[in-house]
């Protein structure tokens, strides 16, 4: 009975996202609202980028819609103290709504990055006043509770982070919706393991809600105007969503889930690639003088097309490898310590940067010598 709380809503979610974007498209298309084409952008051609649309509604109504009708009817005893975990709930989706209308109003008209930022501050904040935040790291750093003047805005840190990771990252087809998918199912499957049931609801409904987005988003025909992307609507609620996951299963409160040793490194794991690669990126920016909000293309999706890869080689090779850290996360916590099982990732994630780096410098020299050649020759060798 009680899979059936998860699984209903999930693939109620998977409907609703498939009947609401077509109903995007319709308006797209009629107010001609699209994704600014520019030198920084892989795409030629027009596309809607209002996907994003689509989440926020489909998770809180199916969230609380759900709720709702498990309490009324008593369809099942989550065994959850819910006068401390729905306090959570509650902040989660005031902070949803909030980025909602600032993710719309900056793909309708722009918003500046400073007003986005202080939103996101706010926003991050509504967590620990809730009484969600991180209290505990687990022997990282041989660091375990801390103090909540500590906790809690390192949280806001942490979310503000996340949010921005997951918002950077959305320069792939399939890429940012892929990865947040694969956190909401790793997570989720962990939640459920644990019996925290209305985390793993939220999980799966977000999961679900990006399986139609994820369709049309890489599969969608050109020639039939059938592709969308999400746009700051959907990545910044996306990023608060996978936040709140992660905080919640790194807490260690015995109300949302048991005490577990490796809470923080397997929260981590879905979140590496992101975090990582945006740490990176802000890393080069600040050493060569760049503005930390300037876009580039440095990214780690960049860097894979740059050495070959198609478009959907390089979305697939990063969700391989985002499963991949946290197999090794899951897997390594049940026999090592957690300050090896993250240097590991550390170690794991420089060699897989320098081998691509590798390769990259390697190719540009090929294309700089053959260059070379072709200038050399005279107008009759050619």
């Amino acid at each position: 009975m009680k899979l059936l709380f998860v699984l209903i809503p999930f693939l109620l979610a998977v409907i609703l996202g498939r009947v609401i974007i077509p109903f995007i498209f319709l308006i797209t298309f009629k107010k001609r609202l699209f994704d600014p084409i520019d030198a920084r952008k892989l795409h030629t051609n027009i596309i809607p980028r209002l996907g994003g649309v689509a989440f926020v509604p489909v998770q809180c109504c199916l969230l609380i819609l759900t709720l709702m009708i498990t309490y009324k009817t008593n369809f099942t005893d989550l065994h959850i103290a819910t006068w401390e975990v729905f306090p959570m709930f509650i902040m989660l989706i005031c902070g949803l709504v909030i980025l909602f209308l600032i993710g719309i109003g900056d793909d309708l008209i722009g918003v500046g990055y400073k007003w986005k930022f202080v939103v996101q501050i706010f926003v991050a904040a509504l967590l620990p006043l809730s009484g969600l935040w991180i209290n505990d790291l687990y022997g990282i750093f041989f660091i375990t509770q801390i103090p909540a003047w500590i906790g809690m805005p390192f949280t806001v840190f942490l979310v503000v982070l996340i949010i921005n990771a997951i918002n950077l990252i959305d320069g792939l087809d399939g890429l940012c919706s892929g990865l947040v998918g694969v956190c909401c199912l790793v997570l989720g499957g962990l939640f459920v393991y644990y019996a925290a049931w209305i985390h793993a609801l939220f999980a799966f409904i977000t999961a679900g809600v990006l399986i139609p987005f994820f369709y049309y988003n890489v599969f969608g025909k050109r020639k039939r105007h059938r592709r969308i992307f999400m746009g700051d609507t959907g990545s910044m609620t996306l990023g608060f969503s996978v936040a709140f996951l992660a905080i919640s299963f790194t807490m260690n409160n015995p109300n949302i889930k048991p005490f577990s040793e490796g809470a923080i490194v397997v929260a981590a794991a879905p979140l590496i690639v992101p975090v990582f690669d945006v740490a990176r990126v802000m890393l080069v920016r600040l050493l060569t003088g760049y503005s930390v909000f300037k876009p580039d293309r440095n990214h780690l999706h960049h860097k894979l097309l740059r050495s070959g890869m198609s478009h959907s080689t390089a979305m697939l090779s990063i969700l391989g490898l985002s499963l991949f850290f946290c197999i090794v996360n899951i897997v390594g916590v049940q026999f090592i310590s957690n300050n090896i099982v993250l240097l590991l990732d550390v170690i794991l994630w420089g060699v897989i940067t320098m081998v691509f780096n590798y390769i990259m410098n390697k190719k540009n020299k090929k294309r700089t010598k053959a260059v070379a050649t072709v200038e050399e020759l005279t107008p009759k060798e050619l």
